[in-house]
């Protein structure tokens, strides 16, 4: 369920960690596996497809300790994207705890 529950997550994940600050892939899996399991291998494609989308830019920076390094920065679009995705995430951890709520009231309740 977890691992289910990450992939329908991950894009706003992303998205709010670009939102605190451009970033490059790498750096994007040290952020996020500080509270979660994500991989390099995820990480890459994951931030295609995003681009794709036109969620997120790129730029180069040069580095003095190997190759530019490619940095992600979030489009209009992305921070439009990531809004809605807040809101949605909200919505349905509101309506999942009303469940568990009442699922937790069902054991109070007379016998019939």
């Amino acid at each position: 369920m977890k691992t289910q529950l990450k992939k329908g997550t991950l894009d706003m994940c992303v998205l709010a960690a670009l939102a605190a600050g451009d970033s490059y892939a790498y750096e994007l899996v040290g952020i996020l596996s500080r509270t979660m399991e994500i991989s390099e291998g995820t990480m890459y494609p994951l931030m295609r497809r995003l681009q794709a989308e036109a969620w997120v830019s790129t730029y180069l920076v040069e580095s003095a300790s190997g190759p530019s390094r490619k940095y992600y920065t979030l489009t209009a679009e992305g921070r439009r994207q990531l809004s809605w995705m807040q809101q949605e995430w909200r919505e349905f951890v509101n309506e999942v705890n009303a469940v568990l709520g009442l699922a937790a009231g069902a054991g109070t309740g007379e016998a019939s």
